[in-house]
């Protein structure tokens, strides 16, 4: 008996709809990366993107716990000396919310070719509205 591996021309995409609001970080992210991954597809493959689209709505309404608001930093370098930039939870939510679910996801990826792939499957939106109502998405529930 062989074992199966799907092939890229194969696999069937769907699109998910997440609702960020209220839920925490960390567990949203989980979720959103076994997703892309194609992890809860019985066609799995690791080498192959069997993966879905996520589409996240409210993303600057996510929680987090305790006191990483004030204390969980996001740090970025431009290049330049002394060019370390360092920003707050509470700070990112503000000037950039979609980023804070994006990196989130992205850190629980491998650091391949493939995970950067996969990335490109996820869009992000800081409002409850979204461009991608022609796709027919469903609405995926995270197990809290």
């Amino acid at each position: 008996m062989k074992s199966y591996m799907a092939r890229p021309n194969e696999v069937e995409r769907k699109w998910y709809v997440v609702d960020a609001q209220g839920q925490t970080l960390g567990r949203l992210a989980t979720e959103i990366a076994m997703i892309l991954r194609g992890k809860k597809k019985a066609v799995y493959t690791p080498h192959v993107d069997v993966g879905d689209f996520v589409v996240v709505v409210n993303a600057g309404k996510v929680a987090v716990s305790g006191k990483k608001a004030e204390q969980k930093m996001y740090r970025r370098h431009t290049g330049y000396p002394g060019g370390l930039r360092e920003m707050n939870y509470e700070e990112m939510r503000d000037k950039k919310p979609t980023d804070i679910v994006r990196k989130a996801v992205k850190g629980m990826l491998p650091r391949t070719r493939l995970a950067r792939q996969q990335m490109k499957k996820l869009k992000v939106y800081a409002g409850p509205e979204h461009p991608h109502s022609a796709q027919t998405p469903e609405t995926y529930e995270v197990n809290r």
